[in-house]
């Protein structure tokens, strides 16, 4: 054989076992991946095993990564009762974390020119007292208004009278509100939150729109985001699939607390929803199909108020938007909100800068779901910053 022959034979056979190289190197560095994913997996698979018993109410989990889902998982049941397994579509009630949809109903209406952030409360309410006159959208939106919360202004039901006879709806909430002589601060003076702010919300999307809140929410965000199984809850009028019910413990009895006189109002926290749904509304915020980078832009923008400013659900400081609370968590820039009512908890974290969001929704009370979906951001973001 020839030198030249000899030397090309010799290169072929470096290509080949440099080629091999980079392959075992790239199933390596795969496996690695795997193994990391895998890793942290079974560590919230551990965490959730060691919170809830497969035959007692529970929780679902969510774990996205731009856009697609790394990790979803649950443990326990959606109804005692009929022991039906929660799972990826279940519907709970989302509490507080409506606010952010109840937010972008607005936004919506604001884009269409029928809406300005600006507007006040008597332009669509002309006979609420003085003490409202000067609140705008804008502080309805950011609890920059100092509206009265409704819940501590209903009188309290006997023990005996069934919730459905003394559960008040949205326009009783406005009615309690209009009776009232002042506010708890003059509107942008100061940070309180409101539920009755997001009441008045869903009322003011409704006489805009000429739809009512439910229907408006179907057309505008649900339909459009395919959220099948989402809705703004009104017995009677429509029914929740695949729905979970809200538990407490009693005597070490598991007890059906799944509605209370508040659990009938819409805008600040009517909204079921599932693990699969808050995905695809995860998807619409990142890609920004519902509203523009520039429609949004007002929502993460944090509120600022001469006084004491906004504080989360610990009473430590925090950051306020449209339906979203805007504060960071060890160095990572996020979107965040909690959710709390009878028989609910739950919690959503968007780390925008990491593209990862976590989604914690549970059936008991007795479960902390700010707490739990930290603890899996932080599983999720380890090594990070």
């Amino acid at each position: 054989m020839h030198y030249d022959a000899i030397k090309v034979e010799a290169l072929k056979g470096r290509t080949i076992r440099t080629s091999a190289i980079f392959g075992l190197a790239l199933l390596f560095i795969s496996l690695c991946r795997l193994d990391g994913a895998d890793r942290r997996a079974k560590q919230v698979d551990t965490l959730l095993k060691g919170l809830i018993a497969e035959r007692e109410p529970g929780a679902a989990v969510l774990v996205a990564k731009e856009g697609r889902a790394v990790y979803h998982s649950s443990r326990g049941v959606a109804d005692v009762q009929a022991m039906r397994p929660i799972d990826f579509r279940t519907s709970f009630r989302l509490a507080s974390v409506t606010k952010q949809f109840t937010a972008a109903a607005v936004m919506l209406l604001v884009r269409d020119g029928k809406l300005r952030y600006e507007d006040l409360l008597t332009d669509l309410f002309p006979d609420f007292p003085e003490y409202g006159r000067a609140i705008t959208i804008r502080n309805l939106l950011n609890h920059t208004s100092g509206m009265p919360d409704y819940e501590e202004l209903m009188p309290a039901a006997g023990r005996s009278v069934p919730v459905e006879d003394v559960q008040i709806q949205d326009a009783g909430v406005l009615d309690l509100l209009k009776r009232q002589k002042a506010g708890w601060f003059g509107p942008g003076s100061g940070w309180r939150y409101s539920n009755s702010s997001y009441i008045l919300l869903g009322l003011i999307v409704e006489k805009v729109s000429g739809r009512s809140f439910p229907s408006f929410l179907q057309k505008r965000i649900f339909t459009p985001l395919n959220m099948i199984n989402t809705l703004a809850y009104v017995p009677g009028m429509n029914k929740v699939p695949n729905r979970a019910f809200g538990y407490g413990k009693e005597n070490g009895r598991w007890i059906v607390t799944d509605q209370s006189p508040t659990s009938a109002t819409l805008g600040d926290g009517g909204i079921y929803s599932s693990l699969a749904d808050l995905l695809q509304w995860d998807e619409a915020l990142r890609r920004h199909s519902l509203l523009s980078e520039a429609e949004m832009r007002p929502a993460l923008t944090p509120v600022r108020v001469p006084s004491k400013g906004p504080t989360g659900p610990d009473g430590a400081p925090a950051e306020y938007g449209f339906g979203w609370f805007l504060n960071g968590w060890k160095g990572h820039g996020r979107m965040w909100h909690y959710g709390e009512t009878i028989g609910f908890r739950t919690a959503i974290q968007r780390f925008t800068d990491d593209g990862l969001t976590i989604v914690v929704l549970c059936n008991r009370a007795d479960l902390d779901a700010t707490a739990l979906s930290l603890k899996v951001a932080g599983i999720y973001l380890e090594g990070k910053r």
